[in-house]
């Protein structure tokens, strides 16, 4: 009777360990895409304090290197598949820490060595409002299970993985 106990304990226990593990792999993917968010709700999206009211917008910050510079798309709209492949200016590669790694080519990116999440980020301007209102999309994926995603792909939108963190949120342009 103790190893019919014993049996079931142990099987609890490697089960109670799978889980933990999936939870700490959600955790980090989320603060991963939560880091990014921030960054993106960070950029300039307002009027100018002149006084005339002319809207002025970050065009160029690049948020895809370790240490952003001006060389990039900053929040001008995404190509229509960004969410789906690695795109120039909308992806970046993280480590185990969730420290930035960096990229061999910016034109072409692939992750480099020792990456184990990739994120991704899109940015559309809103139907109703495009000039003053953005819609910001954040995908973080743990890098492993990118091939299966990719694998996995649906052609009506973008196939999630229950590893996979996805936010959404709105920028609109503020007054002065």
């Amino acid at each position: 009777m103790l190893a019919v106990v014993s049996l079931g304990v142990a099987q609890m226990f490697a089960l109670a360990t799978a889980k933990n593990l999936a939870a700490k792999g959600q955790v980090s993917t989320t603060m991963l895409a939560t880091q990014k968010m921030e960054q993106l709700r960070g950029l300039i999206f307002a009027y100018d304090a002149s006084g005339l009211g002319l809207p002025v917008t970050d065009s160029s910050s690049n948020l895809s290197k370790c240490t952003p510079d001006t060389s990039g798309h900053g929040l001008n709209p995404a190509p229509t598949d960004v969410l789906e492949r690695d795109t120039a200016g909308f992806v970046d590669y993280l480590d185990g820490q969730g420290n930035c790694l960096d990229m061999s080519s910016t034109a072409n990116p692939a992750p480099p060595a020792g990456t184990v999440y990739t994120r991704r980020w899109a940015i559309w301007p809103l139907p109703t409002n495009p000039n003053n209102t953005l819609i910001l999309e954040v995908v973080v994926t743990p890098t492993a299970k990118e091939t299966i995603r990719a694998q996995a792909h649906d052609p009506t939108g973008r196939t999630r993985l229950v590893e996979d963190s996805m936010l959404v949120s709105v920028l609109t342009r503020k007054a002065p």
